[in-house]
């Protein structure tokens, strides 16, 4: 049941969004009471961080997936930040109630972005240790390197920023996470 609720969820908050969506309104389509939807969630906000979770595993599922193949490092180190740009991109530009959840999350200082930075941070740091292993990289800490990987693949143009309503936050805070967190100025 707990799938479903967060199915419906993600239904509602793409159509609607996240703020418009209420308890009542998942409940409704799921045919339940509030009290029960809250059985599975504590709270809303359970409800549109295991949301966010989701949205943001499919990035870092495709990064895993990129880095458990037997190809180069260096390849896979390219591979990774083109794939990661495609699978981002349409959803930044195409699906921006969930653009808005991220951004919300991240104003929030919630754990998951937190989480999904951590994740795709060890995901470039590992590619980068085999390419040390390998001799292509001559890297003495493979950390620093995988953190200016990840500045390097933050988008310069300086019309891109982070949403967050009257402050803007830096990209580079993002961890990663352009989809959810790069949006044209002044939208």
């Amino acid at each position: 049941m707990r799938a479903r609720i967060q199915e419906v969820a993600e239904e509602h908050f793409r159509r609607i969004g996240h703020h418009k969506t209420s308890v009542a309104d998942i409940a409704s389509e799921l045919g339940m009471s509030r009290a029960n939807v809250y059985r599975f969630f504590p709270s809303r906000d359970a409800i549109k961080e295991s949301i966010c979770r989701r949205v943001l595993n499919g990035t870092a599922e495709l990064a895993l997936t990129i880095a458990r193949r037997s190809t180069p490092p260096s390849e896979k180190l390219e591979e990774l930040l083109t794939a990661v740009h495609h699978h981002n991109k349409p959803k930044l530009l195409h699906d921006r109630q969930m653009h808005d959840l991220i951004v919300a999350a991240m104003q929030e200082n919630r754990p998951v972005i937190k989480v999904h930075a951590e994740q795709m941070m060890t995901i470039l740091e590992a590619i980068i240790r085999e390419d040390i292993e390998t001799g292509q990289f001559e890297v003495e800490d493979p950390a620093e390197a995988a953190r200016a990987v990840k500045t390097a693949f933050i988008p310069s143009d300086s019309r891109l920023r982070v949403d967050c309503g009257s402050s803007a936050v830096s990209a580079d805070e993002t961890g990663m996470c352009p989809k959810a967190a790069i949006a044209p100025n002044g939208t």
